[in-house]
């Protein structure tokens, strides 16, 4: 039996697919295989350059017209030389399809806890994903939540509790595969530790080897005994493992992506991980900010990676790694070993012998994701007794909010709340930056903070200054006088900045679906989440009261 078997058993049909497809591969094409490319939109152009360079895969960001998608992945899948993986991070909220399901994030599930339930979306998710040509995700999330300043990790995995992270992270396995998804387990070699983002600087995770193996070693054992087919190997470093192999000074802080011994040794040897492991986004500083290009693009494969994600100008990256297999820093053993294992996992996948998936039930989806939603608002505190509001108790609410932060939108997105509390009988007024809240003309005060950590933020906190738009006001407290109610919708420490706010709602994700369930949560017509999947006091005794 070949070490490539496992995750990726095949029949002798899939057998003799592999050794066909691999023999019938040029090498300049065995080379481009490796890379997975990022494709948006229709520009006729950019999909023939994508058509002449022929990657393994891409990951795609889908518009909203399932038709038009459809058409773009044949047209790229009619003109390769074996079928694409298409990639995507199904991770829910702001991260959904376009035009499809609003699914809830990690944290939302983890908040909720019903495993049961994590496995029904995640196949919904999954059936979701197929059905627009997508058929690998990069997902779930292992990170641990132990850094809670992070501003990457939070509503993107499953919380701070290595067991509630294990049984979310085996249910999600359990639904893509149920689904025909190919599963990944990030980010490899575990973040959550360090409180910055890996976008931006590469990361440490500090652990000795004995806390790494009793938490991470744990859970990606686990995810690959349950049949998870890829890992990502992140721009996170590992010094503990590093040094006890004999890595001196900066070399102990190399990134697992361009780390073999973080990558080949532990991953591949010591947790015996037999399939896939794709590289972290090339673009990102955790990556680039530890060497020049042409060098850490071939370091990728010769570190263990078997996909390269992303490239910046990929001509160009594709002659870094030619240079490289010229020069022998990397072997051509290497490639022809990378390529066979992502042609295994397309024949798992069943790529080389399509069939129509099945029509994906959109409707039923939708309502299963939005009762999920409903069931994660998670009341923290509410010391002052102000909940539930009414119209007959709060007529005139103040809401006060930035909108929503998304790094993928130019300028902050408007939340629909203020609309749903007036379709609900609430006179609401919007503040603007620099308003005083007068006491006299209110009867809430209504806080929102919208916000998931998704990338390249840096910080999240609660920006007193911005929300009041005044040095002044940033300093004024009016909760003594009106009752005061904060929702964070993502991020949910917020009661580090905010510790003696006296009602305090943690909401996980930006949704549409997720302010309506908030509003009618707030009024007292649907019940509180009472448990949540981190410490939203941040270790402060004080926010409590």
């Amino acid at each position: 039996m070949s070490s490539l078997d496992t995750p990726f058993p095949l029949d002798p049909a899939g057998e003799a697919w592999v050794d066909g497809a691999f023999r019938a591969l040029s090498e300049r094409q065995k080379v481009s295989q490796l890379f997975t490319l990022l494709s948006r939109g229709a520009d006729p152009d950019e999909l023939e350059r994508m058509i002449r360079f022929q990657p393994g895969g891409i990951t795609r960001h889908q518009g909203p017209e399932l038709a038009a998608e459809c058409a773009v992945l044949d047209r790229l899948n009619t003109a390769a030389p074996v079928p694409l993986l298409v990639s995507a991070d199904l991770e829910g909220s702001r991260m959904s399809l376009a035009g499809g399901v609003e699914f809830p994030n990690p944290l939302a599930l983890s908040a909720v806890d019903d495993e049961r339930l994590t496995e029904e979306l995640s196949r919904l998710m999954g059936e979701e994903a197929r059905s627009r040509g997508i058929n690998w995700s990069f997902t779930p999330v292992l990170d641990i939540n132990a850094a809670w300043r992070s501003p990457i990790v939070a509503t993107r995995g499953y919380g701070s509790e290595p067991e509630r992270i294990r049984r979310h992270m085996l249910a999600q396995i359990r639904g893509f595969r149920a689904a025909g998804v190919a599963a990944t387990l990030k980010h490899w070699p575990g973040e959550g530790y360090d409180d910055r983002d890996q976008h931006l600087v590469t990361t440490i995770n500090p652990l000795t080897m004995d806390a790494w193996e009793a938490t991470f070693g744990q859970l990606y054992r686990e995810g690959i005994a349950a049949g998870a087919q890829a890992v990502m190997s992140a721009h996170i470093a590992f010094p503990a493992f590093a040094r006890a192999h004999g890595a001196e000074g900066v070399e102990a802080f190399r990134p697992a992506s361009v780390s073999r011994l973080l990558t080949h040794t532990l991953l591949r040897e010591h947790l015996g991980f037999q399939g896939l492991i794709v590289s972290d986004a090339t673009g990102m500083a955790g990556l680039g900010s530890w060497g020049p290009r042409s060098q850490v693009v071939p370091d990728l494969v010769a570190a263990g990676c078997d996909v390269i994600l992303f490239a910046r100008d990929a001509e160009e990256d594709l002659r870094f790694v030619l240079d490289a297999l010229d020069d022998g820093r990397l072997e051509w053993e290497r490639v022809e070993d990378a390529v066979r294992r992502q042609l295994r996992l397309k024949a798992s996948l069943a790529l080389h012998a399509p069939v129509d998936p099945p029509a994906f039930a959109a409707a039923s989806a939708k309502a299963v994701a939005r009762e999920a939603t409903r069931r994660a608002p998670t009341l923290v505190k509410d010391v002052a007794g102000t909940l539930p509001i009414s119209p007959e108790r709060h007529r005139r609410v103040m809401v006060m909010g930035r909108g929503i932060v998304n790094p993928f939108a130019p300028a902050p997105i408007p939340f629909v709340l203020p609309d749903l509390l007036a379709s609900r009988g609430f006179e609401v007024t919007r503040h603007v930056p620099g308003q005083p809240v007068r006491r006299d003309d209110i009867d809430l005060l209504l806080i929102l903070h919208g916000e998931e950590t998704l990338l390249t933020r840096g910080r999240i906190f609660l920006d007193w200054l911005a929300l009041a738009g005044h040095f002044g006001l940033a300093m004024d407290r009016a909760w003594h006088e009106v009752p005061t109610v904060l929702v964070s919708f993502g991020y949910p420490y917020l009661l580090y900045d905010a510790p003696r706010v006296p009602t305090y709602v943690n909401a996980y994700e930006t949704t549409d679906t997720m302010q309506d369930a908030v509003v009618d949560a707030l009024m007292g017509l649907i019940p509180w989440n009472r448990q949540s999947p981190v410490d939203p006091f941040c270790g402060l005794d004080d926010a409590r009261y």
